[in-house]
């Protein structure tokens, strides 16, 4: 299938490795060209040449927990890449714990980064996306189901699922899509380290595997062929949908 992203190009935030950089991989694979973003300058540029270079593959760094950093982003990417068709929003977790030991300020620091940073790139993207764009949001399962440990996640995810609801019945007039991705158990380095917490990794990890009706994690390039599907002119009647990227794990509708 021809997906139609040759010649188009999408900003991608927490792409310098794991599920975003997955996604920017399979993007470029099928000819579109990226602006990848992190918060590390070294780790950015790694990925950037890794992905080939420009022109397909730009990389900057940014924090999405600094408020100027939306804007910044917004306009980089029209300059390096001289169009912009959408966006794949990713940010990093945040820190685990409960409801009740979770600090106020990681409760604070976490919905600047996480939820406010997201709305403010969403709200920097829509002036230049024309019809036919689309922005999609990693979120997790944890919109609907939530994870032991992980409290804040589980507090923050389902609301921005909520909000790229909205966006989607508030922009679908113009052509915009919006849309949520539910990643399970991929096997990137958050996974790992969430299962080396476990006293017995090995034992942690089968456990989870035995949930997963694949019986397995799934693979980093698994998400990107789904993300860069879903950005693709080829969804172009997707919209408001929060996709499950979980071997089957999420067991409600």
């Amino acid at each position: 299938m021809d997906l139609g992203l040759g010649g188009r190009g999408y900003l991608l935030t927490g792409a310098s490795r794991g599920l975003g950089f997955a996604a920017a991989r399979a993007l470029v694979d099928d000819g579109a060209r990226v602006l990848v973003s992190s918060r590390t300058p070294d780790s950015v540029a790694r990925a950037a040449e890794e992905l080939g270079g420009a022109p397909a593959a730009f990389g900057t760094a940014a924090d999405l927990a600094d408020a100027a950093a939306a804007e910044r982003l917004v306009t980089e990417a029209g300059d390096r890449l001289g169009r912009v068709d959408g966006a794949l929003v990713s940010v990093g977790g945040p820190p685990p714990g409960t409801v009740l030991d979770a600090s106020e300020e990681d409760w604070r620091a976490s919905i600047d980064s996480v939820f406010l940073g997201t709305l403010r790139l969403v709200r920097a993207l829509v002036p230049v996306l024309d019809d036919g764009a689309a922005i999609g949001l990693v979120l997790s399962t944890s919109v609907r189901e939530p994870i032991a440990h992980l409290a804040i996640s589980n507090g923050l995810r389902p609301g921005l699922a909520m909000t790229a609801k909205s966006l989607a019945t508030e922009l679908g007039p113009r052509g915009i899509r919006v849309f949520g991705l539910l990643p399970g158990r991929i096997a990137t380095d958050r996974i790992v380290q969430m299962d080396r917490r476990s006293p017995d990794p090995d034992a942690a990890r089968r456990a989870s595997e035995a949930s997963i009706p694949l019986r397995r994690y799934g693979r980093p390039e698994e998400f990107g062929r789904v993300a860069a599907f879903c950005l693709s002119p080829a969804a172009s009647y997707l919209t408001g949908v929060m996709l499950p990227v979980d071997g089957g794990m999420l067991q409600g509708l």
